[in-house]
């Protein structure tokens, strides 16, 4: 993407951190990370795109009071690092997202190309099998004996990998509106910063971009028209991606490990194959469609309490391959 945006005309520029600005005359001011020289910069527009901690966010905020809330979550996060087997084997399988759900917390891992599996533990900061009894070697290691055993036998260093980590907080950002007049507005994380469960955070950004960029070709030189509906049109969505955030936190927390969870997956898989045309598992929509973020999460909460209905049938477990089981489902949606 660097490439392609200096092919087409872009000069980058790194280590320059936004510590200012000015919305109504599109100014911004940086500080550079190594000598701390600051310099203005003036643009036609400023794009904030300066992620969950925006200067930019802050001066809407501050000088043009828009509205800001930070929703903080009980959780915290601590990534962990499971090493490369010999000659760089992965020790898990590389093409499966691994969750060790254990209801109110759960430790994920994912595959890196170097044998390695990135992995984050999610807990509560405070309470039972928290954080916040997680500080000797002793308390550490007996934590994960007891709660991960497998998963404490593929990391050696596990101690010191968590001294040396820092353990980080989760919130949920939301502003509005997400523009000034026609000089400035805001994308991605500065605009709809959120809880990372779905794995959508920089694909909603990147929708943002794809959305800016079909309203500027439609409005033209009408930039204040142009920025309007795109923060009312994209708000909506930043929106409904946190709900679907939080509750497939819920999900991988606590019902990947519940069977009757598992076949209500298999009765929406099989329909979805059988009737394409009428049903899109929630995770396919929001992952491999354009369907809307907030669009996705209203038809995800239709298809949850009409599959409330069909895992009420009696004996479903011995039921759901049954044409019955099909046709009430058609009947249903």
């Amino acid at each position: 993407m660097m490439k392609l945006a200096e092919e087409n005309g872009a000069t980058l520029h790194f280590d320059e951190k936004c510590v200012d600005a000015n919305l109504k005359k599109a100014k911004a001011i940086f500080e550079n990370a190594h000598t701390t020289k600051r310099q203005t910069i003036l643009s036609d527009i400023l794009i904030g795109a300066d992620g969950a901690f925006s200067a930019v966010r802050k001066q809407m905020v501050s000088q043009h009071k828009h509205d800001y809330t930070y929703n903080e979550i009980e959780h915290d996060y601590k990534e962990l690092l499971i090493p490369a087997g010999e000659n760089g084997k992965h020790l898990l399988n590389k093409n499966a997202l691994h969750i060790w759900p254990r209801g109110e917390f759960m430790l994920i891992a994912l595959a890196n190309l170097d044998g390695s599996f990135t992995c984050t533990l999610f807990a509560p900061k405070k309470g039972k099998k928290s954080f916040e009894g997680l500080n000797s070697k002793f308390e550490v290691e007996n934590y994960f004996s007891v709660i991960f055993p497998d998963f404490l036998n593929l990391v050696p260093n596990l101690y010191q990998q968590w001294i040396t980590n820092p353990t980080s907080g989760l919130g949920i950002i939301k502003t509005y509106p997400w523009h000034i007049n026609d000089t400035s507005l805001l994308i991605g994380d500065a605009a709809h910063a959120t809880v990372p469960f779905f794995g959508q955070g920089m694909n909603a950004g990147l929708e943002d971009c794809r959305i800016l960029d079909e309203l500027l070709d439609k409005y033209g030189d009408d930039l204040k028209s142009c920025f309007a509906e795109y923060s009312k049109c994209r708000k909506p969505n930043g929106d409904g991606l946190q709900d679907l955030s939080m509750q497939n936190f819920i999900v991988m927390r606590d019902k990947t490990a519940d069977p009757k969870f598992l076949l209500q997956k298999e009765i929406e898989k099989k329909f979805a194959n059988l009737y394409p045309d009428k049903w899109i598992p929630l995770y396919s929509m929001v992952s491999f469609t354009n369907i809307p973020y907030a669009d996705a999460w209203e038809i995800g909460m239709k298809q949850e309490k009409m599959m409330e209905e069909i895992m009420s049938t009696p004996n479903i477990e011995k039921e759901w391959e049954s044409d019955e089981i099909m046709k009430k489902m058609c009947s249903l949606v």
